[in-house]
């Protein structure tokens, strides 16, 4: 068997799950953004994301691909021995990228796209684009690696009022789902906000609003396009 032969020999199950949640642990060490450690490692976003969701296998030759172009320990990333990097190495966080026109208060902010949470299809970071920033917030222990996006309607109620920013994960994590979480839960024909709870059908997931006038849903798995975990919710009243 040649050597390259191997290197496309993907990894079982369980173990390519712990290298996807090393890979994880790796971009909040460097606070990169999904998208800017598939530059970084010479990948497609999208295809980062495939293979962060299971989409796509984990190979040993991705795992020399990251280890080649950020550094880090292959036998951390592989099989979590040791540590990532050696105690000399300094991970170089992300270095946000000016445009012109913007100031860099805004760079250091949370940018607020202009997207309804509770409308549209298509998964969320689609409408990650410049254009759609609508404003930045600057808040303490916010993560430069989040984004906005304000929610409608009531079903959330109280935690979640209507009008209300939240500050969430851009990064699809179905079907590695923290239960009991909230999760801006994007489907084939709408996009809601919901507590997201275990159904005793493994195919199905349940969808709980905090507000007690709403049922809950029951979801198939299939119909489900993409999860966000919600990280913060900024409710906001305003004096006239």
């Amino acid at each position: 068997m040649s050597s390259e032969f191997r290197k496309q020999i993907s990894l079982d199950k369980e173990k390519a799950a712990a290298v996807v949640g090393r890979v994880r642990h790796l971009m909040g060490l460097t606070r990169l953004s999904q998208a800017q450690f598939a530059k970084k490692i010479g990948l497609d976003p999208a295809n980062i994301s495939k293979y962060i969701n299971g989409h796509l296998p984990i190979t040993d030759n991705l795992i020399n691909r990251i280890v080649v172009n950020t550094g880090v320990s292959r036998e951390w990333l592989r099989d979590g021995i040791g540590l990532p990097f050696d105690k000399n190495h300094v991970a170089t966080p992300a270095v946000a990228r000016v445009e012109p026109g913007f100031q860099m208060f805004q760079q250091r902010s949370l940018p607020i796209y202009d997207i309804a949470v509770l409308a549209g299809v298509e998964e969320l970071d689609r409408a990650f684009t410049q254009e759609n920033v609508i404003g930045y917030l600057t808040m303490p222990h916010l993560s430069p690696n989040w984004a906005v996006v304000q929610a409608q309607g009531n079903s959330m109620m109280p935690i979640i009022e209507s009008g209300a920013y939240l500050a969430f994960l851009p990064e699809n994590e179905f079907p590695m789902i923290a239960w009991g979480e909230i999760y801006i839960v994007v489907m084939e024909n709408r996009r809601v906000v919901k507590y997201v709870r275990r159904h005793d059908n493994p195919e199905k997931i349940i969808l709980k609003s905090a507000n007690e006038d709403y049922d809950p849903m029951e979801v198939d798995k299939s119909d489900i396009v993409a999860m966000y975990p919600v990280k913060a919710i900024i409710n906001m009243h305003l004096c006239h």
